[in-house]
């Protein structure tokens, strides 16, 4: 079955740059694009950044852009996220996401607090 499982993640200083990484199976890892999605307390999920198949990133949230880079391992089923200059409002958990035949599917989610 597909298992999503993030790492990364924790307390941050404002400022500093935030490393995820996913590890897919399950599936056909290097013909589906993945996701990073976040969920803040009281808030809804939001996508964060989407990598393509091919590795570029096509979509990503207006609160991260410029900050953000995403990269994929087709070989080792990876997927990364970095984000540059934590703010406070990234404060969220953190999802790796994959729609596989016709579901979305979801990682159990990485906590990151963003808090001096």
């Amino acid at each position: 079955q597909v298992q999503l499982v993030e790492s990364g993640g924790g307390l941050e200083q404002p400022g500093a740059s935030l490393r995820l990484a996913c590890a897919a199976s399950g599936f056909s890892f290097s013909l589906h694009n993945m996701a990073w999605y976040r969920q803040s307390p009281g808030k809804e999920r939001e996508l964060v950044v989407a990598i393509s198949r091919a590795g570029n990133a096509f979509d990503s949230a207006d609160s991260v852009k410029g900050r953000i880079s995403v990269s994929r391992d087709n070989v080792k089923k990876t997927v990364q996220m970095q984000l540059n200059n934590l703010k406070p409002e990234d404060t969220a958990v953190y999802y790796c996401s994959v729609v596989w035949s016709g579901r979305r599917y979801w990682g159990q989610g990485t906590q990151v607090t963003v808090s001096a």
